[in-house]
């Protein structure tokens, strides 16, 4: 697993992780749920990653939080990130839960998600463009197979 140079704390348990789930009415990947057990988000020791011969930098992994409102890291919270671009992260307004659940936060203001859109039991990981993304059109560009195969990727 990467470094994580700075974690958010307080690390959620599986209560909060599971609160979470139900929201948004999809069951988080295994090594991503770990993920977010042992850092909570943060920002990692290898940042940058290649996709169509760009190459992409995480600014920081987002973070489940109890209370986002008191936090000084509340903007990295996937709950306030949803609430702020939701529109624009499904083609179905009447959409219950999430397709696309943001966990990064990428540099010039995109996401990588999980994608939950073709295989709600296995999600890929995506990058989500919010240049060309749309309300009700998003944009996205699929990156790996998993959580962990993401990883492997960061350099």
């Amino acid at each position: 697993m990467i470094e994580i140079t700075k974690h958010l704390l307080p690390l959620p348990d599986e209560t909060l992780i599971e609160k979470e789930e139900y929201m948004w009415k999809i069951k988080l990947p295994s090594d991503y749920r770990n993920f977010l057990m042992k850092s909570n988000g943060g920002t990692p020791n290898k940042q940058e990653f290649k996709y169509n011969n760009h190459v992409y930098m995480v600014n920081s992994f987002l973070c489940i939080l109890q209370d986002s409102e008191n936090s000084e890291y509340g903007f990295y919270d996937i709950d306030v990130v949803l609430t702020q671009i939701e529109d624009r992260l499904t083609s179905n307004e009447d959409l219950i839960g999430c397709e696309l659940l943001p966990i990064a936060e990428l540099f010039a203001g995109d996401y990588l998600c999980l994608d939950y859109s073709n295989n709600k039991d296995n999600p890929t990981i995506c990058i989500w463009n919010h240049e060309e993304s749309g309300e009700l059109e998003p944009v996205t560009y699929f990156v790996a197979n998993s959580f962990s195969e993401f990883i492997s990727l960061l350099y």
